[in-house]
């Protein structure tokens, strides 16, 4: 809706708020009326000024924002260095990772106590034919350690850092590592010789986050993007050249699609992949060939979605495709799996037929075996499949029989870790569940052993006993069944847990077929130890449920995931598990879309809203295909500049369009100056209108992060520090602030 254009009051945003919730005063955004029109719609809005990130008023009034937001909540101070003193004193600061094998290293990451970000390292491989990885302390010397990178160092003298590309050469020699000191995910490339510990002078700014090596280490592949930030091309670089004299080897001028590069495991191949949302196409280079031309494995075919691993299958190489194509005449919504000669990749056999009741996601090939990644009944899953010698050629020859690695956990997440090796006798596993911190293993595919490794350490006494996590399922307005996680502090277990409606935090993301699955949290430990729940809504728009359930919740069917997020509060309502008084619903990015359209739809359901970087103002930001990713998005929303179908019904749905008079919940938008996925212009107009069109008194506020991007601020410490004031907000909401 579009509201009127008057001028209303327009104080100084400069002002800052008075230091005390007692006085403080929301800054009031004036009213510029600004005019849309598309498809015979015309649209006045009165906040697109705030888009201007160059102006010093614009500046202003986000800190006024700020100060005001600081000053309504700065009672929870206590409370917040409360919960990140919780944080800090259950994690193990000075840590290491366990270490994965490549070539006659063995590498791995170090965290230190008062150190903001990790340091990459490694040690020798002592003995060539022992795959045990060794056992490091954290508080001891590691013989022979090599610092690759720390990050702190790097870091030094920044506000944000980002690590981008981290990537050895095949000989263990060099590395090409990148940086984002700013936070708008443009990094800067750059090189470091592992024998000397010299950074050469080859410098490659304005790159996206990866870099490919060749075999032979002469060569690095990497992207850049254009005005869009869409990864558009790929470029080589010969290591101790100018960047002026770097090639040009794949550029895709079609602004649905974006690119990317990587290499097979087993090292034979370089692989460019381009993809929209609906369609994918791969190219592909022999390894010891980096200055040859790529060729084409399977032209693209509008809709038809595929990815390609290189295995050797008796004696042959082979390209194993999963693929969503049509098969005997019906689509393959869930992917099948293939085969097909490296020299006729279009020759294809199916190996993994097509199942309604299981998605098949990820192939990965070793020399020995391959590992199937899928996912059945809104649960990711693991199986190995080994291979044969057998050559006889006949159906099935060459491999075993497949192997579910089953873990005892009702709700749980397990997935490939760090496998660096083609050949490798061992195969890394990461394991975690909501009460069960995150296991590291080693299976053994020759003989079915599952060794545990390391297992995250929770300090303070942590006992996952004390916990119960379950499953619960909402019926949604078509009678859709909607799953929800559930966990909490085991009713007994503790002193905050009371019987009666509990304080709930749901959670709900719901797009780009996304999962939310099942992990471990320290931070979540201090709300649940307050006797807070913790649920998701696995809603449509997501992929837990399969290709279908992604289908449902997007461009004409969007309206699902919001509808079947109102029905899961709906159901923890209505069951007695919560009630609106203590609810309150979180999101960030297109989830924080799904929390400003459940606010219009249902804000009698909750007591609060928590919208991380939200995406509240859709339909302005895929009008304009100038905004960062704006082309490659239609694919996802529905094209509103060409469609009206589109324009009138994202216009239905989208928070910004749709705020109204009724009282809406407290609600906290929490965003980035410089992000470039999510731009602070949409919380910050939502939040304006907020104001301006609600009634009754609920407060709302807008945290505006002035040097980060989208995944907010960087640096352990400091993202604890923003977790421990969103948890102290959604307590002080649910009446657990005390």
């Amino acid at each position: 809706m579009a509201l009127d254009s008057g001028t209303g009051t327009v104080p100084n945003p400069g002002d800052a708020a008075p230091a005390t919730a007692a006085g403080a005063v929301p800054p009031v955004a004036k009213r510029v009326p600004a005019e849309r029109l598309h498809h015979g719609d015309l649209v006045v809005d009165e906040y697109e000024w705030l888009r201007d990130k160059d102006s010093a008023e614009v500046i202003a009034y986000l800190e006024a924002e700020n100060g005001y937001t600081e000053a309504r909540t700065a009672h929870l101070q206590p409370l917040r260095e409360a919960v990140f003193d919780e944080i800090k004193a259950r994690t193990q600061e000075t840590d290491l990772s366990v270490p994965a094998r490549m070539g006659d290293w063995w590498y791995y990451s170090r965290s230190f106590e008062g150190k903001q970000y990790g340091v990459h390292c490694r040690c020798p491989v002592v003995d060539p034919g022992d795959w045990t990885p060794p056992t490091l302390l954290a508080e001891a010397e590691i013989p022979g350690e090599q610092v690759l990178l720390d990050s702190n160092a790097v870091a030094e003298g920044h506000d944000f850092f980002s690590l981008g590309a981290f990537s050895v050469s095949h000989d263990g020699n060099l590395l090409a590592f990148s940086i984002d000191t700013v936070g708008d995910e443009r990094y800067l490339l750059r090189f470091k010789d592992l024998r000397t510990g010299e950074i050469l002078a080859d410098e490659i700014a304005g790159t996206a986050p990866g870099a490919t090596w060749s075999l032979d280490g002469s060569h690095v592949f990497y992207q850049t993007v254009d005005e869009s930030w869409r990864p558009d091309t790929v470029w080589r670089h010969r290591l101790g050249t100018a960047k002026d004299s770097d090639v040009t080897v794949y550029h895709e001028p079609d602004e649905r699609y974006w690119v990317s590069i990587g290499a097979t495991r087993s090292e034979k191949y370089l692989m460019i992949w381009v993809g929209s949302k609906i369609t994918s196409e791969g190219w592909v280079l022999e390894s010891d060939d980096p200055e040859g031309e790529f060729r084409v494995l399977l032209p693209r075919r509008e809709g038809v979605e595929y990815s390609a691993e290189h295995a050797v299958i008796a004696g042959q190489d082979r390209f194993l495709f999963l693929h969503n194509d049509v098969v005997d005449g019906v689509k393959a919504e869930n992917f099948v799996l293939s085969e097909a000669p490296v020299d006729a990749p279009g020759e294809q056999t199916i190996l993994v037929s097509h199942r309604d009741d299981v998605r098949l996601e990820d192939i990965d090939c070793f020399a020995d075996h391959l590992v199937l990644s899928y996912r059945r009944e809104a649960l990711p899953r693991v199986a190995v499949w080994p291979l044969t010698d057998d050559t006889s050629g006949a159906p099935g020859a060459g491999y075993g029989t497949v192997q579910e690695l089953e873990f005892g956990l009702e709700l749980f997440s397990a997935g490939v870790g760090s496998n660096p090796e083609w050949a490798q006798p061992t195969l890394r596993i990461g394991l975690t569940s909501f009460i069960t911190p995150m296991q590291v293993f080693d299976y053994v595919p020759a003989t079915g052993e599952l060794i545990l490794r390391k297992e995250q350490q929770v300090l303070g006494g942590y006992d996952p006993n004390d916990y119960e996590q379950h499953r619960d399922w909402a019926v949604a307005e078509d009678g859709t069944r909607i799953p929800i996680s559930i966990v909490r502090r085991r009713p007994g277990a503790g002193p905050a847990v009371a019987a009666g409606p509990a304080p709930t935090l749901l959670y709900g993301y719901g797009s780009y077929e996304s999962s939310i699955d099942p992990g471990f949290s320290v931070s979540r430990l201090s709300l649940l130890d307050r006797g807070v729940v913790f649920a998701v809504a696995h809603v449509r728009g997501g992929g837990e449920m399969g290709r279908l359930w992604y289908e449902h919740g997007k461009t004409l069917t969007k309206k699902n995931t919001f509808t079947d997020f109102v029905a899961c509060a709906r159901h923890l309502i209505d069951t007695g598990a919560t009630a609106p008084d203590r609810l309150v619903a979180d999101g960030g990015s297109a989830g924080g879309l799904l929390m400003g359209a459940v606010a219009n739809l249902a804000p009698e359901l909750f007591a609060g809203i928590l919208a991380s970087v939200p995406f509240v103002d859709p339909l302005t930001s895929i009008l304009d295909p100038s905004l960062p990713l704006t082309v490659i998005e239609w694919d996802e929303w529905g094209n509103p500049l060409a469609d009206p179908e589109v324009y009138f019904y994202m216009k239905s749905y989208s928070p910004y369009e749709n705020v109204s008079a009724q009282r809406y919940p407290a609600m906290l938008a929490v965003t980035s100056l410089n992000d470039t996925r999510v731009l602070y212009v949409e919380p910050a107009k939502w939040v304006a209108r907020l104001r301006a069109t609600a009634t009754g008194d609920s407060l709302l506020l807008l945290k505006t992060e002035m040097s980060a991007g989208h995944g907010g601020v960087s640096g352990r410490y400091e993202k604890w520090k923003e977790v421990a004031f969103e948890y102290a907000w959604v307590l002080d909401v649910v009446g657990r602030g005390a």
